[in-house]
């Protein structure tokens, strides 16, 4: 009998801005043409990384490209943010990176100086971030074609024992942590490219949080259900990916979110609510209730941890949605990201 062909959903007649930037019109995208043509059925929830088996080794594998405009930023550049990034997505899924392989895009009439510096900046992340960048590629496009460079990277990872995530295993009464602050990165690149009338000393959070996640491990172990890092869509988005993967409802406590003044600032001037804006150097994790304290309390004596808060819970209801609540007993429904208000952020 032949194979049924798979099943099509996704019917828009062309590729917007907005199917790149992690929300709603990205997973309409990736589950309604990628998954069903090139993973085929019974394919689970989408993380940071794959694991998989290879000879009974299990190992876990990511890749990612990079497109930021402008291709360096206060607190960061392109170099720096492609290794952090694929380190990034190894450890929130339970792993730490071991090698990664880089391909370089570039545009004729790109000045060597502007190269030198990326790949000395990449050196020197993938050295802090105790990994090998073990080969790579180039290729080099007409001018007008690349915006500079782009950069894409893939990272195998070894899983960190005693980690073992998943949406399924995440339950009424788990608690929500956050690394720290919310929309350094965004509102960093925003401001750098001069489109917003504003004068303020705001850089981007972009970081490897390994050393974060593996004081985490160390603290809480098999209590850790989940971690993913809000990039793309934000915390927002992030969040309501994983309440429509585990069936429960997320509660956030707005009082507990950290966002700085600066990136709240912007984002009322915008009509952006924070819980959108992408972040390079921070994480969620949803911890068993019984193990919260002590991976909190890890988590503030890492270096860079010290503003890790609580933001919330797991609940039975709202079922697959995000709810904020605030100190007064209101409450707002907050949704993936629809459009694209920043592109080119990463």
């Amino acid at each position: 009998m032949a194979t049924p062909a798979p099943k099509i959903k996704f019917r828009e007649p062309q590729i917007e801005m907005a199917h790149g930037a992690g929300g709603k019109a990205s997973r309409r995208l990736v589950e309604g043409l990628f998954a069903p043509l090139l993973f085929g059925a019974g394919q689970g929830p989408l993380g940071d990384a794959a694991h998989i088996q290879i000879n009974g080794t299990r190992i876990a594998m990511t890749t990612d490209s990079f497109v930021v405009n402008p291709l360096r930023f206060p607190g960061g550049s392109i170099g720096e943010l492609a290794i952090n990034g694929t380190v990034n997505d190894l450890a929130v899924s339970g792993a730490r990176a071991e090698a990664i392989v880089v391909t370089y895009v570039l545009e004729a009439g790109l000045p060597t100086d502007i190269l030198e510096a990326e790949v000395r900046a990449m050196g020197k992340a993938a050295k802090e971030a105790g990994v090998r960048i073990a080969g790579g590629d180039t290729k080099v496009v007409e001018h007008g074609k690349a915006d500079g460079m782009y950069v894409t990277t893939t990272g195998i990872g070894r899983l960190i024992p005693g980690v073992a995530i998943s949406p399924e295993s995440v339950k009424p009464g788990d608690k929500i942590l956050l690394s720290g602050p919310i929309g350094d990165h965004g509102i960093t690149i925003l401001l750098a490219r001069g489109e917003l009338d504003l004068e303020a000393e705001i850089q981007s959070d972009t970081r490897s949080v390994l050393p974060l996640v593996q004081s985490m491990v160390q603290a809480a172990g098999g209590g850790i259900r989940w971690m993913r890092d809000p990039t793309r869509g934000g915390v927002a988005t992030s969040l309501n990916e994983l309440a429509r993967d585990c069936g429960c409802g997320i509660v956030l406590f707005e009082e507990t979110i950290p966002v700085r003044d600066t990136v709240r600032g912007a984002c009322e001037l915008l009509g952006l609510d924070p819980l959108h804006i992408a972040n390079e150097g921070q994480f969620l994790a949803v911890v068993a209730a019984d193990r919260a304290d002590a991976a909190l309390g890890a988590l503030r004596q890492t270096p860079g941890g010290a503003e890790s808060v609580m933001i919330g819970e797991v609940r039975d209801e709202p079922a697959g949605s995000v709810l904020v609540t605030t100190l007064y007993g209101g409450g707002r429904l907050v949704d993936m990201l629809v459009g694209d208000p920043l592109p080119r952020i990463c």
